[in-house]
């Protein structure tokens, strides 16, 4: 099998055209929230980037059956039941309901490229899933997206870029060609922190601006674990997710 990965660190720069597979990555924390979301029995998850939108979709819905997520800055917005935080998506609050999602960077950047024929949301806690689905499909163009923080770099998503195209790269029966030098940096950053993914969590600009407003080692912790989770959160329909 022939894979093209490119990868780009903020959704600004992704072009307009369909991919065949779409991975978009927001360590701290929107795809990991996802992801844990979906562990614990979480029956959906529809993100947002518009925070009016979000309420009056999710108004719909019984409150019963119903979770609404919002945060900007790394802070939960008033009015919202949680935040973004994977600790809080506990099996007792979203087992069987619909997460209605909006978030500063990764919802955004979620939507940027919903058009995609596949579409995942990854997290360093489930890489391996998520790649071997991709090999799985046997499709060429794999366009891996960073959800960076408000337009610019993000050092913990290329992180995990790298470590998906590291794990890739190793898979047997896979050719793998790296498109962009992007990649190719993320890669480098990924073998040079790999053992040390929590340092670097906290090394980002963006660790740091959470640190800076609370207490959020749990959440460190939480988004530093490689391959813990067997979920393949996979969009179904425009930003509606589900476990695979």
């Amino acid at each position: 099998m022939n894979l093209n990965l490119t990868y780009y660190h903020v959704a600004s720069d992704v072009p307009e055209n369909k991919t065949d597979i779409a991975v978009v990555i927001d360590v701290l924390r929107a795809t990991t929230t996802i992801a844990w979301a979906l562990k614990n029995g979480a029956d959906s998850v529809e993100v947002f980037a518009d925070l009016d939108l979000l309420r009056e979709k999710a108004l719909k819905w019984a409150p019963e059956k119903r979770v609404m997520l919002a945060e900007r800055g790394g802070k939960k917005i008033d009015g919202f039941d949680l935040g973004n935080s994977p600790l809080t998506v506990t099996k007792k609050i979203v087992e069987g309901k619909r997460l209605f999602m909006s978030t500063t960077n990764g919802t955004k950047a979620l939507q940027k490229v919903e058009n995609s024929q596949f579409l995942f949301p990854m997290a360093l806690t489930n890489r391996k899933s998520v790649a071997d689905r991709i090999i799985s499909l046997n499709k060429s163009n794999i366009l891996i997206l960073g959800s960076g923080w408000e337009g610019n770099y993000s050092l913990e998503d290329s992180l995990a870029a790298g470590a998906l195209a590291d794990y890739l790269i190793k898979s047997h029966n896979t050719k793998v060609n790296i498109v962009n030098d992007e990649l190719n940096a993320a890669l480098a950053l990924w073998h040079f922190w790999k053992d040390d993914v929590l340092k670097c969590l906290k090394t980002a600009t963006h660790g740091k601006r959470l640190a800076s407003i609370g207490d959020y080692e749990d959440d460190f912790k939480c988004c530093s674990q490689i391959d813990c989770l067997d979920i393949v959160p996979t969009q179904v329909e425009r930003g509606v997710i589900r476990a695979f």
